[in-house]
């Protein structure tokens, strides 16, 4: 990384975390922190830390033979997946293989100086290797939430974000993870939301070689980040809507990783209401947008507390609590407005 740019802090880090205290103190918290030896017991690490064959037999027990989804680069990309020069694509290229012949792609590659960059990419263990999840259980969470998998080698995922919580476990190689909060979206400096690498939007700048003189707040970014390196059997708690970049550090790597998102039966879907807000309100006139931000603070955020609480509850609608036919009313008028 440029020198010239301030060393990211060190991640906060704790052992020993009981699901108790994961539940009452770090997840309220809403801060990422490492927790160290999360998952050091496993058998899948210890397949990893045996060799890279062994990772591969265990889960060659498991697989059912169905597609998943790689992502492929030349050597070139040095591992970096990526847009090609003028955004008009990717440098890699997308495709569904089997995963036993990702790991025998991978094995085969171990040693190579420049090796094809490969991806296997948020594998559902239920479907793809039903019994993985039991062998492997994280303590820490619910057993109803599913464990994807993640397997690779040297490469690097661009900062990124997801609107979900998520917990995401090192059990084979090395993986350097470097957070920012959600507040850092215009220091980053995003790329189309109509073509990304995998789904979320993601940093232009590279961050081996960060060209400061066409991203230059991204120096304001690195300033309040944080790093650091996780180890075969470590997992890291990454908040909803933190970016993290990733970079893989071994010629072989596997992540498990679980998402969730608060419970509730009537949310919406928040990208959803940015992208339309994007359409209905970025284009008006300054004062016309500034009369919108104080509704949207006032009625979303609820800068002074609950809008309505002057109001009698069972005359205080959509400021009020949300009930399932409140709910299907205002999405059907959502639905009438957008037909146009």
């Amino acid at each position: 990384m440029n020198e010239a740019l301030k060393a990211p802090a060190a991640l906060p880090e704790m052992r020993d975390v009981t699901a108790e205290r994961f539940w009452t103190e770090i997840l309220p918290a809403g801060r990422p922190m490492v927790l160290r030896g999360a998952v050091s017991d496993w058998p899948v690490v210890a397949a990893g830390r045996e060799s890279p064959a062994a990772l591969a037999a265990y889960l060659r027990r498991f697989d059912r033979g169905l597609p998943v989804r790689a992502m492929l680069g030349p050597p070139s990309i040095e591992g970096r997946f990526f847009y090609n020069a003028d955004l008009s694509d990717f440098n890699f290229r997308s495709d569904h293989v089997k995963l036993a012949a990702a790991l025998d792609l991978l094995l085969h590659s171990i040693g190579d100086t420049r090796p094809t960059a490969l991806a296997v990419q948020s594998v559902p263990t239920r479907s793809n290797l039903p019994g993985f999840d039991t062998d492997n259980r994280m303590a820490l969470l619910p057993e109803e939430l599913e464990p994807r998998i993640w397997i690779g080698n040297r490469v690097t995922v661009a900062a990124h974000h997801d609107p979900s919580e998520n917990i995401a476990c090192v059990v084979a190689g090395r993986r350097r993870f470097t957070l920012f909060p959600p507040d850092q979206v215009a220091n980053l400096y995003t790329g189309p939301f109509e073509l990304t690498p995998a789904g979320p939007v993601v940093s232009m700048v590279d961050f081996r070689e960060p060209d400061l003189e066409r991203y230059p707040r991204f120096a304001d970014a690195i300033a309040v980040a944080q790093t650091a390196e996780l180890e075969p059997g470590d997992a890291i708690y990454i908040p909803y809507l933190w970016w993290h970049h990733v970079e893989s550090l071994d010629a072989m790597n596997m992540l498990v990783n679980y998402w969730w998102t608060p419970p509730g039966e009537h949310e919406g879907h928040p990208v959803q209401a940015l992208l339309h807000a994007m359409i209905a309100i970025k284009n008006l006139p300054e004062a016309h947008r500034q009369g919108w931000r104080a509704l949207f603070d006032h009625y979303v955020f609820q800068d002074h507390g609950p809008p309505a609480a002057h109001l009698p509850v069972d005359r205080q609608g959509i400021q009020g609590p949300l009930d399932a036919e409140l709910m299907r009313r205002v999405r059907s008028a959502i639905a009438s407005t957008l037909k146009g």
